[in-house]
């Protein structure tokens, strides 16, 4: 089965990005920290490129932080400005309102020269679905304005919110990529609940999981269901002996049901501890595939 989700309100929010876009200053496009590559809206950069953007890589207490250092450098080294945040609990979002001053320094210093006096600098705020967008906007603006939820879909359409006189922020709904040539992206998107549990294949995003986590998080695996599982083991097999530790089997069979439900749900509130999904060296010694 084919990940894919793209429903029209997606259509119809990129419509409005594009016709909005020549009302902002900037972009801040916020990432999953944990797949900083894969929840980065390559079709959306394209839209946006000729404005100031500032990467945000969000969600940056759950990831392995010496991993996603590697994505932070390999974006800056594109041109691109990051900061790492943690909207949940407030931490480095000033930063973010910080660099967008900063890129916009000269401009602002342009507008003062001629006499003109600065107005607030206007913020759109893009990503895909379950990235933070509404947390980060919330914890910014210290109400709750924006809709939350730990799960994808929940803002639907666009608003402007105001943070003070300096910074106004427009909102806009999780926009998925058209299409996934490559299904690893849909598949992490999947894990990070970007993508509704009932239209995924969790038998495979599940059996995926176990290939990640066995090919760089092996001792994580291990330790936390009391295996003893090698990096070469059959990702089907790792996952049968999970089974026989958790569940008791069903008419002779192992609990499949269970067991996939149960490895996703390991992984999102994060019991096998600070994971990054995009392996910096596996992707990049094969980006051109990755991102076909």
């Amino acid at each position: 089965m084919v990940i894919q989700w793209f429903p029209g309100h997606m259509a119809k929010a990129t419509r409005e990005v594009k016709e909005k876009l020549k009302l902002v200053d900037i972009v801040f496009e916020l990432v999953d920290a944990r797949c900083p590559l894969s929840s980065h809206n390559m079709y959306l950069d394209e839209v946006v490129k000729d404005k100031k953007k500032i990467i945000i890589f969000n969600k940056i207490d759950l990831c392995d932080r010496k991993e996603t250092a590697k994505w932070k450098n390999y974006f800056e080294n594109k041109g691109y400005v990051v900061v790492y945040t943690d909207a949940k609990n407030s931490n480095n979002l000033n930063k973010v309102i910080d660099k967008a001053k900063e890129e916009l320094a000269e401009k602002i210093a342009r507008q003062v020269a001629k006499g003109i006096k600065p107005r607030a600098i206007r913020s759109m705020v893009i990503g895909v679905p379950n990235v933070g967008k509404s947390t980060f906007i919330n914890k910014l603006i210290k109400k709750n304005v924006a809709n939350t939820a730990n799960k994808p879909g929940v803002t639907k359409k666009q608003q402007w919110l105001k943070l003070n006189k300096d910074i106004e922020l427009l909102d806009t709904p999780g926009i998925l990529m058209p299409k996934f040539d490559n299904q690893e992206i849909g598949k992490k998107l999947s894990l990070i609940g970007s993508i509704k549990d009932d239209i995924t294949p969790l038998d495979d995003v599940s059996l995926y999981l176990i290939e990640l986590l066995k090919n760089n998080y092996l001792e994580n695996l291990n330790n936390h269901y009391k295996l003893n599982v090698k990096a070469e083991d059959e990702n089907l097999t790792i996952m049968e002996k999970i089974a026989e530790k958790r569940f008791k089997k069903i008419g002779g069979d192992y609990d499949y049901d269970s067991t996939i439900k149960l490895l996703i749900q390991d992984f999102r509130t994060q019991k096998f501890g600070l994971i990054t999904l995009d392996n910096y060296n596996g992707i990049v010694n094969n980006e051109e595939n990755y991102e076909d």
